[in-house]
């Protein structure tokens, strides 16, 4: 059977619950005690999503991964005149799965096979437009403070990107002139994803307010981060581009734990960083209970988590030998999946 009649016949195959307004896929876990109710973004089940850059316009629409192929929310929502959230941010902020899993149910019952397209078929969007908070957290691994020989924080570094320097999977970062930054480098890093309102929230209670989680690449600038007039965090972080996110968005139902994955960077196949998020400094809920004493975390904000060991600031200066364009770095994410870009 082909997949697109797979997808279209066999209920089983997909992994998430069909029936109108079910939050919960079928057979998934129980959620647990404290955990966000339905209609909440934090109650998403165990589901991979994709942005869909759409040629003409260049609209970038919502995308579910199946074994089979790519679900388009945006082209089935219209074909069956039926609403649904067309964008992840959507999604995030209106908690809106239950109209997904209907849409879902609907193609399968009226048989809209062009719904589900091949992923390799795609051109990635971002997943992210126009989030709330892009809250970047400084010097957060073990290795990578040994590295720069700098003590571990007492608490959480914080600093921001802002939403110019959003970009896709597969994408190109065009570097700026060398007048303006000549030292670039990469920073591969767990992206956490909010799903609720959170303020002041306690640590045991914080991963109940996460969405999901993706790969991320806080990539730097170091000359404009740490040289331009003392140290210039902000503008070393978020030139055009600076933060490219993908390819996926995988819900916390799926991930589970995220204080344990692997990741490694990757500079023309070369291998430049491998660690394991159990080196932060302070985990995931750390980070959430500190950031939300502070101000309050809304759904679709996102959080860069730090790097851990291997960066090129991190060498000796007569071994640093910065990005430039031609080369090709990966960012990838146990469970999360492989960001690539380039540098042009």
């Amino acid at each position: 059977m082909t997949g697109r009649r797979r997808f279209l016949m066999d209920t089983g195959a997909l992994g998430i619950g069909l029936a109108a307004g079910a939050g919960q896929p079928a057979g998934a876990e129980t959620p647990a005690a404290g955990a966000s109710p339905r209609g909440t973004a934090a109650a998403l089940p165990p589901v991979t999503l994709v942005s869909i850059r759409h040629t003409g316009g260049g609209t970038e629409t919502l995308g579910i991964k199946f074994d089979d192929g790519i679900f388009d929310v945006a082209l089935a929502s219209g074909l069956l005149a039926q609403p649904a959230p067309l964008t992840l941010e959507q999604l995030l902020r209106e908690g809106s799965w239950f109209q997904v899993d209907a849409l879902v149910a609907s193609t399968r019952a009226s048989n809209l096979q062009q719904a589900l397209v091949p992923e390799s078929s795609i051109t990635y969007g971002r997943l992210f437009t126009n989030p709330g908070k892009i809250v970047g957290i400084g010097l957060n691994y073990r290795k990578h403070a040994q590295e720069l020989k700098l003590p571990l924080p007492k608490v959480p570094v914080l600093f921001n990107k802002f939403n110019n320097s959003l970009a896709a999977h597969n994408g190109t970062i065009r570097l700026p002139s060398r007048a303006i930054a000549v030292k670039f480098d990469y920073e591969t890093e767990l992206l956490v994803v909010m799903g609720r309102h959170a303020r002041d929230v306690a640590e045991s209670e914080a991963l109940n307010y996460v969405a999901g989680y993706c790969t991320s690449n806080d990539f730097s600038a170091r000359d404009l981060q740490f040289e331009l007039a003392g140290g210039q965090w902000m503008i070393g972080k978020t030139l055009d581009s600076f933060a490219p996110i993908g390819p996926y968005f995988v819900s916390a139902a799926r991930v589970g734990d995220p204080n344990s994955l692997k990741l490694e960077t990757h500079v023309n196949g070369e291998v430049r960083q491998s660690s394991n998020t159990s080196d932060m400094v302070f985990n995931v809920p750390q980070l959430i209970a500190y950031i939300s004493r502070h101000f309050a975390l809304e759904p679709g904000d996102i959080i860069f988590t730090g790097t851990p060991e291997g960066v090129i600031f991190g060498k000796p200066p007569d071994q640093q030998v910065w990005l430039k364009a031609g080369d090709q770095v990966t960012s990838t994410i146990e469970k999360l999946g492989t960001l690539k870009f380039s540098l042009a």
